[in-house]
């Protein structure tokens, strides 16, 4: 996939890699200026009874994608930062086997917050919206 980055942990049996599998993240140009876009191809493994993408799965890669704004937008340390809070709206399924995209913007960035908003999409059709607050490490 060329322009993306690979989003892994060094350690696969932690909740990234163990249950949401493989992503990758790229810097994009949005219409309100830079974005961070995270994706994941969602695998059987991922759907509830409907054979839709399960909302945890969707609320997991919004999350991810928090932090993955962090390390692309802003300053600060992903791996010690925190979610303060986080704001989702389902809009509509997510089909698996299609790439899931969790785009975020930044909103405001502060010493030790950062506030972000965004969309998971599946090419033009809109799975969720969200927003969210993170607080990033302290600095050394």
């Amino acid at each position: 996939m060329p322009g993306w980055f690979t989003w892994d942990l060094v350690d696969n049996t932690r909740f990234n890699g163990a249950v949401m599998g493989r992503m990758w993240t790229r810097r994009e140009t949005g219409p309100n200026g830079e974005q961070c876009r995270l994706r994941m191809i969602p695998e059987r493994k991922h759907t509830n009874l409907q054979e839709m993408i399960h909302g945890a799965v969707t609320l997991s890669l919004i999350d991810i994608s928090l932090f993955a704004a962090l390390r692309t937008l802003g300053e600060g340390n992903a791996e010690m930062a925190v979610t303060l809070e986080l704001s989702t709206q389902f809009i509509g399924a997510g089909k698996v086997h299609r790439p899931l995209d969790s785009v975020v913007e930044l909103v405001r960035e502060t010493g030790r917050l950062m506030f972000l908003r965004g969309m998971v999409v599946q090419e033009d059709h809109t799975v969720a919206s969200f927003s969210g607050i993170i607080r990033k490490a302290p600095k050394k």
